[in-house]
């Protein structure tokens, strides 16, 4: 066996389920943010904070800022697997987030690729930017469906996502868990309904896997700086699953890293402003 095919098997060693003890390596598979607050880049932010390592595999590349997304340039199918392949063939992985993947051509690919890295996925099934506009086509909706939902070990929606999904209305916390108990049922092994877009006073995200639900829940930040939040929770919970941490503990600690960042969210452009991710950097107002 020659060095470099060595290296190749080590690495594939690393990636085995049970193979080796969690490293923290997450594997992005998302689109580019150019204004820093959602995307591969909160992604990346939001690993490395939580003590994970990050790599990605870039899908597209997005013009935006607060204000909105000006422009995106979707990447070649070949270039997403090629480095993905290139990561899985070194580092290794041992979780893996996808976020913006834009259409059926690369949800198949991605869904290959997570069949190929062997580990837990958390799927953020990114469908609409925080200021409208769409980064999933229609078409491309069937494909979310029935090749990345069944792979999800997490699947991470908002209310209109999961709307989207399972054609179920989700207006309170008794839609979120009808729409989430749907979408278990369509294969994901666990859900994070998020209840941000559910009206009220206090913000309920309701976790459910087969064995039961957790309600994780705190008051409503009156804020427009909640750009990213969607990446940045479904990154931290593949962060603390790559870690090794059972899953109601990597959602339980995510969601608290999220919360905390929203509060201190540097108020920064004129519209929809990034939230604060390297708070547990500094000291506390």
């Amino acid at each position: 066996m020659t060095g470099a095919d060595g290296e190749r098997a080590q690495a594939a060693r690393l990636r085995e389920p049970g193979g080796s003890a969690p490293r923290g390596r997450v594997l992005i598979i998302a689109g580019s943010d150019s204004g820093g607050g959602a995307g591969l880049q909160a992604d990346l932010k939001t690993v490395t904070l939580l003590g994970g390592y990050a790599a990605t595999a870039v899908t597209a590349i997005t013009v935006q800022n607060t204000l909105g997304v000006h422009g995106v340039h979707p990447l070649p199918v070949e270039l997403i697997a090629a480095q993905a392949d290139a990561v899985l063939d070194d580092i290794g992985a041992d979780a893996v987030k996808t976020g913006m993947l834009g259409s059926v051509q690369v949800v198949e690919t991605v869904a290959a690729i997570l069949d190929r890295a062997g580990v837990p996925a958390v799927v953020d099934p990114v469908m609409v930017a925080k200021g409208g506009h769409p980064l999933l086509p229609v078409e491309a909706m069937q494909a979310v469906r029935t090749l990345m939902v069944p792979r999800a070990a997490l699947l991470t929606p908002n209310a209109p996502e999961a709307e989207a999904l399972t054609g179920i209305a989700v207006p309170d916390l008794d839609g979120q868990r009808r729409a989430g108990e749907a979408i278990l049922r369509m294969g994901a092994r666990a859900v994070l309904m998020k209840g941000g877009h559910v009206p009220g006073e206090t913000v309920i995200d309701l976790l459910l896997t087969s064995s039961g639900e957790t309600l994780l829940e705190g008051p409503r930040t009156e804020t427009r700086h909640t750009h990213g939040t969607g990446c940045t929770l479904a990154s931290a919970c593949a962060a603390g699953l790559a870690r090794g941490l059972p899953l109601e503990i990597a959602v339980a600690e995510a969601w608290a890293y999220v919360a905390e960042a929203i509060r201190r969210a540097p108020a920064l452009g004129a519209g929809h402003g990034p939230i604060d991710h390297g708070w547990p950097l500094r000291p506390r107002d």
